[in-house]
This record gives structure tokens, C-alpha cells and sequence, in this order.
């Protein structure tokens, strides 16, 4: 049974955890305005001792999403707690792949992901070694059909996915993100690495977890809440995020049973 957190709030629990995985997005933030109540969670956990990191599935560095929430008007001491796919999937590159030619798939806006690869950067997807999958074209960012034709002739290559979900919530508008090019490669029979929630990879690079009780916070059931259920971390999920209609007409026991992930609390936002 999910136990509501409305009345209560996070600080009737908070003493039960060392350690607090939240998600930025639709937790934080919606991507144009920092939540205030959330902001003042995480201030209240800091004063208690306890350890919090802003875990996000964004394809970018560390460096490049805290300037983006330096804009938004997040303090350092907050944003200093960020950790990203992007940083993971970056690692992983560094050790295994330095010197192998990719083609990307994904805005140029993600460039500054790569920029240290960029002398084997492919500009044609037949001479590349491996796809890294960061998002969507700007010109095809509705078009999934236009990625099954780029891949046909190219399934037998690894994909980097550099974020797993496979949709976000830009204030009121919905957008397609890495996940969802990657599972059309997959459904096509294509081998995907992916780098960020659910994937144990992207906690445990983030922060020493071992022996910790934990508790992850976020909207999305497939990533936060998946994420927490692989490594046996207690999880929260915030009903007003990418759920919100499912939750709103099925309620939460049956819209988490139906993406097979179990909840221990729910909240409509992450409220102190």
C-alpha cells in the first residue's frame, strides 16, 4: 500500500533515510521555473545531516546542467548536489570508446557532451562505430519513423543512449526524449547501452550508497521509481509530474502496477 505524504510531508519520514536520490526534472523543476517547496525539502534535508543528490536522466555533463539551473535561479549550494546521465555515459566513453568513431543522434545543442570527441565524430552513420543516441533532430523531434529508416541498414552497431526516458514535460508541453529513439532501435534488434534511471550505473557512479537506507524521489514510474526498486531503495513518487492524468483517473496502486513498480509513498509535489 502507497502511503500519502500530503498531510504530512516529507519531514514525517525524512529521519528514517541517510540518503536521498531526487529527480530534477518534474521534482525541481518543470524546465521554465524552480519549484519553491521543493528548494526548501532539500535545504531541510541538509540540515539534518543527510546526504542528497539531484539525480537527472539529462545528456549533458554536470558542468553544462548546473549553469542551466544557475538561469533558473537555483542557488549553488543546491546545484552543487547534480549528477547526471550525460556525466555517467561520459565516463564510460572515456574508459571504453576514446578512440572509436560514433555518429550522433541527438540536437546540437548536446554537442558539449562530446566535445573532447569531436576529431571522431562521423558525419554519416556507415562509417561510424557506434551510435550515441543523446535525444532527437530538432527537425524530426515528433518523427520516430525517420529514425527507423536512419537505423535500417545499421542495427548490427552498439547504441550509447545517454537518457532513458522516454518522455519530459516542458512546463505544459510534452516532448520525445533519447529513451524513445532507442527502443525503436531495440524493437529493430539493436543492442542499446543505456546510461541513467533505472540503470544501477548512474547511482552508484553518483555517490557511495553501500549500507545506506535510501530513499528516491521522482515523477517518472519507469526510471525514479524502477531505478529504486532495482537497488532495493524505498522510493516516493510525485503524482503532479508525467503521471498525473494516469494517476488522476486509475490511481496510484493501479497505474504502478501497471508499469510493474511499486511505490512506497506518493506526494503531489515534494513538499517539506
Amino acid at each position: 500500500m502507497t502511503k500519502n505524504l500530503d498531510k504530512e510531508g516529507l519531514s514525517s519520514i525524512v529521519d528514517n533515510y541517510q540518503l536521498f536520490y531526487v529527480d530534477l526534472w518534474g521534482v525541481v523543476h518543470n524546465g521554465v521555473i524552480i519549484y519553491k517547496e521543493a528548494i526548501k525539502a532539500l535545504k531541510e534535508i541538509s540540515k539534518k545531516n543527510k546526504d542528497f543528490i539531484l539525480l537527472t536522466n539529462a545528456p549533458r555533463p554536470n558542468s553544462t546542467v548546473k549553469s542551466f539551473l544557475e538561469k533558473l535561479g537555483m542557488e549553488k549550494e543546491i546545484r552543487d548536489h547534480v549528477y547526471t546521465s550525460g556525466e555517467a555515459a561520459l565516463n564510460y566513453l572515456r574508459k571504453n570508446l576514446i578512440d572509436k568513431k560514433f555518429f550522433h543522434v541527438g540536437p546540437p545543442r548536446d554537442f558539449d557532451l562530446f566535445k573532447n570527441f569531436e576529431k571522431i565524430k562521423s558525419e554519416k552513420i556507415e562509417d561510424s562505430e557506434y551510435i550515441l543516441c543523446t535525444g532527437l533532430y530538432d527537425e524530426y523531434d515528433n518523427d520516430l519513423n525517420h529514425y527507423k529508416d536512419l537505423f535500417e541498414k545499421n542495427i548490427a552497431k552498439k547504441m550509447i543512449c545517454t537518457n532513458p526516458d522516454l518522455v519530459v514535460d516542458r512546463g505544459d508541453v510534452r516532448e520525445l526524449c533519447a529513451g524513445s529513439v532507442a527502443m525503436v532501435f531495440e524493437k529493430m534488434g539493436g543492442e542499446v547501452v543505456y546510461f541513467g534511471k533505472p540503470y544501477p550505473e548512474v547511482y552508484n557512479q553518483s555517490f557511495d550508497n553501500k549500507n545506506k537506507k535510501t530513499l528516491s524521489i521522482g515523477d517518472n514510474l519507469n526510471t525514479d521509481i524502477k531505478g529504486a526498486n532495482l537497488l532495493n531503495f524505498d522510493s516516493l513518487i510525485i503524482s503532479n509530474g508525467i503521471h498525473k492524468n494516469e494517476i488522476k483517473k486509475n490511481g496510484i496502486e493501479k497505474t504502478s502496477k501497471s508499469y510493474e513498480a511499486i511505490c512506497n509513498y506518493i506526494q503531489s509535489e515534494l513538499k517539506w
